[in-house]
């Protein structure tokens, strides 16, 4: 069974910096692409970052990019979403996801590429 656990929400500040983690536990925790989504009150989830299983090719939704970063710790079981210059906008509740299928393939933006999600982590950005 994998298990995955958001954590590092919180309220910030907008042109603040959050750094949201995803500790993954279970069979493919480490041979697994990886993602993260969002989802705002009143809006379709929505896409914000991608890796693959070495962790040296990354996918960026168009409004996260240049300020989000996706990496991850395969040691530590463990992905990570470095948010700064946080926007009002960027206020959802975080997902991180994974993809178990045996080709990491890009971008994989949809959320049904994905087949094991975690509960989520809030995130308020105030003005």
């Amino acid at each position: 069974q994998v298990q995955l656990v958001e954590s590092g929400g919180g309220l910030v500040q907008a042109g603040g910096s959050l750094r949201l983690s995803c500790a993954v536990s279970g069979r493919t925790s480490t041979a697994s692409c990886m993602g993260w989504f969002r989802h705002a009150p009143g809006k379709e989830r929505e896409f914000v970052a991608r890796i693959n299983r070495a962790g040296d090719r990354t996918y960026y939704a168009e409004s996260v990019k240049g300020r989000f970063a996706i990496s991850r710790d395969n040691a530590k079981s463990t992905v990570y979403l470095q948010m700064n210059s946080l926007k009002v906008e960027d206020t959802a509740d975080y997902y991180c996801a994974l993809d178990s299928g045996i080709s990491c393939l890009f971008p994989r933006t949809k959320a049904t590429d994905y087949d094991y999600w975690g509960q989520g982590t809030q995130v308020t950005v105030s003005s």
